[in-house]
């Protein structure tokens, strides 16, 4: 009577059985097959050591604690702490501060996106984190890097340069699968079209497509371009999206997005009140994107896991149905038996330490001080000082908590040396702490 097939037992369970039924039964594989099996295993299950990040005590100021880590941080991670120091650079009107780790990040992102193939084929072969790659970040973090930096071009009177890099932060967003949202900020066309304006050219298009996307996001409208204008206002408030990995092997990535109590700001300066809508949403920007490759990618390391995990029980378990059948009835030695447990149990092994080595995880680096929403306001003001409050409100127009603030704006006198060219002032103003 012939043994029952056995059923698909837990890998545990699946690896007893194999044991078991070698110990029952003698037979003395060739040594070819040993060595073979024993280099497979020892190649799938070597790990390399990573060396830790060097401790940095905090002081509790947010620049200096991040050059600090950027000092000590491994390569992999030097453009998100540029990333970082810069966003905290803008809020304290530190522009040529911002300035150096922008070019640097950007430069240096663009570099690393560039190998983004090589990067992706490497860890195609599933043992190798995405988190090792460097750190690059999601589209809506290039283009909020691109979108500050065009805020420092424009600062130092160069809109030409500003305009570039917010047709840059557009661009960056069009590169999604799904293209419903494909580039649909606001502010990136709306700038593109007013530096085209101050330049002595047409920004027609660029603002239609501005308010074309407010309106299909249910936004405020950009106002008409003024050229007079010399005061270029933007605003930042609430806290952007943050990234966690969901999935059964951790491969999703995903993001938290906390709703900002502030949903606008109101300006009063000079005997007027200027408006600070919420032209884009971050949290929109991050959770409404199509699928990336790497999204692609990681979904075959989880399936690659779970299967290799499955083929691994089941070889295990016929390599222990052979064992028990090594001994034919006579005594006599079964040698086709004993090649097919062999055989069974080499891929049996593997597969099991490839499945443990496989590495499905999303990459959650984040750039964790972004904000929710950005705005924008253009006005006319003579050169000169002025005490201003700036309020955050909530969705009903009411001030918030502790949400006003008295500053003062600088407008500089206009440079006399003949030739110069005018120059806005750029003010950049922010909720967040700095």
């Amino acid at each position: 009577m012939k043994n029952p097939t056995p059923p698909v037992l837990p890998s545990r369970a699946a690896s007893f059985i194999f044991a078991r039924s070698m110990s029952r039964r003698f037979f003395n594989p060739s040594r070819t097959a040993v060595i073979a099996l024993t280099t497979a295993t020892l190649m799938l299950a070597g790990c390399a050591t990573i060396e830790p990040t060097p401790y940095v005590p905090l002081t509790g100021d947010a620049l200096v604690d991040g050059n600090a880590q950027l000092a000590v941080a491994r390569a992999k991670d030097k453009v998100l702490w540029e990333y970082r120091i810069a966003a905290t650079a803008m809020r304290r009107g530190l522009f040529e501060e911002a300035r150096a780790k922008l070019d640097d990040a950007l430069a240096q992102a663009a570099a690393n996106y560039g190998n983004i193939n090589s990067e992706a084929a490497r860890s195609r072969r599933m043992f190798r984190k995405e988190s090792d790659k460097p750190f690059v970040g999601e589209p809506y973090e290039r283009a909020m890097a691109s979108f500050y930096r065009g805020i420092v071009y424009w600062s130092v009177g160069e809109p030409d340069n500003a305009r570039a890099l917010m047709r840059s932060a557009q661009l960056l967003d069009s590169d999604t699968v799904d293209k419903t949202y494909a580039g649909d900020y606001v502010l990136f066309d709306y700038l593109d079209g007013y530096a085209s304006e101050k330049l002595g050219g047409d920004g027609s298009d660029a603002l239609a497509r501005s308010r074309a996307n407010a309106r299909a996001q249910g936004r405020a409208t950009p106002p008409d371009y003024d050229r007079k204008a010399n005061v270029m206002i933007f605003a930042e408030y609430g806290r952007g999206p943050r990234k966690y990995a969901g999935g059964e092997y951790s491969e999703q990535l995903k993001f938290t997005t906390d709703q900002s109590r502030a949903r606008g700001a109101i300006l009063q300066i000079d005997g007027r009140t200027v408006k600070l809508p919420a032209y884009d949403d971050i949290n929109f920007q991050a959770t409404s994107r199509g699928g990336r490759i790497m999204d692609h990618v990681l979904g075959n390391k989880a399936v690659f896991k779970g299967t290799t995990n499955t083929v691994g029980d089941v070889a295990l378990v016929g390599a222990a149905v052979s064992a028990n059948n090594i001994r034919r009835y006579d005594g006599s030695y079964n040698k086709d038996a004993a090649n097919v447990a062999i055989g069974l149990a080499a891929i049996g092994i593997i597969s099991k330490i490839a499945s443990s080595a496989a590495n499905s995880e999303a990459d959650t680096r984040t750039w964790d001080n972004l904000p929710q929403y950005i705005s924008f306001a253009a006005l006319r003001l003579a050169p000169g000082e002025y005490p201003a409050t700036l309020t955050f409100v909530d969705a009903s127009g009411n001030p918030l908590p502790s949400g006003t603030r008295q500053i003062t704006l600088t407008v500089p006198a206009p440079d006399p040396s003949i030739g110069a060219a005018p120059q806005d002032t750029v003010i950049f103003l922010s909720e967040l702490p700095n």
